[in-house]
């Protein structure tokens, strides 16, 4: 595989797991969020 197209597909998939991990940020602050208003 030439290394421009590895390059390339690294950073594709760097930025899913980037984006996945925003998610999971983001969902674990709104379940701290509900928790905290809960007790």
């Amino acid at each position: 595989v030439p290394d421009a197209k590895r390059l390339k597909d690294l950073e594709a998939e760097n930025t899913r797991l980037k984006k996945l991990l925003a998610e999971q940020v983001f969902q674990n602050d709104l379940i701290k969020d509900a928790l905290q208003k809960t007790w």
